[in-house]
C-alpha cells in the first residue's frame, strides 16, 4: 500500500505548522505593542489638542479684560506670552509645562477679575470664563486617558510573554504623566 503525501511527509507539516503558530504569536505580540504605542500617541495628541482650544480662547480673554482696564502685573502680556511659547515648543513635556503655567495664570485672572464686578457681569466674560473651564475639565479628562493608555503599555510589555518580546522589538516602558513641581502648592494671587 502506498503512502500517502501526508504521512510521508507528517513530521515536516507538523513542523511547518508549530513554525506558523509561533510567528504567528510573535506578530500578534508585536502588532499589540505598536497598537498600544500608537494609542499612547493618539492620546497625547488629545491633550494637546485640549491645551490649543484652551490656549485660542487666550486672544478674545485679552481683548476683553483689555477692555476693562484690567492691567493688572502683567497678567494680560504674561497670558499672550504663555500662548506664544507654548506654540514654539516641541516636547511634551514642556508643552504640558505651559499648559499648566497657562492654567495658574487664568485662575489668577479670574480672581483679579472678581475686583471688576462689571466684568463679572458682562455675558462675554461669563462665557469665555465657562469656555476655559470646560477647556480645564477636558484637559484633565484627556491627561486620565494617556495616563491609563501609558498603563495598559508597560503593563502589556512587562507581562509574559511581553517582556520577553518587548525588548527584541525595541520597546520599553513610558513614563507616566507627571504634575509639574510645586503643582500641589495653591497658588499665591496678589489682588
Amino acid at each position: 500500500m502506498a503512502e500517502s503525501f501526508f504521512q510521508r511527509h507528517k513530521k515536516i507539516i507538523i513542523c511547518l505548522i508549530i513554525v506558523l503558530i509561533i510567528i504567528g504569536f510573535i506578530v500578534s505580540i508585536y502588532n499589540n505593542f505598536v497598537v498600544l504605542d500608537q494609542d499612547i500617541n493618539g492620546k497625547w495628541s488629545e491633550v494637546e489638542n485640549q491645551y490649543q482650544r484652551q490656549f485660542d480662547l487666550i486672544p478674545n480673554l485679552v481683548s476683553l479684560v483689555s477692555s476693562y482696564k484690567i492691567y493688572e502685573s502683567g497678567l494680560l502680556q504674561n497670558l499672550t506670552d504663555l500662548r506664544t511659547r507654548w506654540a514654539a515648543t516641541a516636547t511634551q513635556v514642556n508643552k504640558d509645562q505651559v499648559g499648566q503655567e497657562l492654567q495658574t495664570g487664568l485662575s489668577r485672572l479670574i480672581a483679579v477679575a472678581e475686583n471688576y464686578p462689571t466684568l463679572k457681569a458682562d455675558t462675554q466674560y461669563t462665557n469665555l470664563k465657562d469656555e476655559l473651564t470646560g477647556a480645564q475639565n477636558r484637559i484633565s479628562t484627556a491627561r486620565t486617558r494617556y495616563i491609563s493608555s501609558i498603563q495598559n503599555f508597560n503593563t502589556a510589555i512587562r507581562l509574559f510573554p511581553g517582556n520577553v518580546f518587548a525588548g527584541l522589538f525595541g520597546f520599553s516602558g513610558k513614563d507616566y504623566y507627571m504634575a509639574q513641581e510645586g503643582a500641589m502648592e495653591t497658588p499665591v494671587v496678589n489682588v
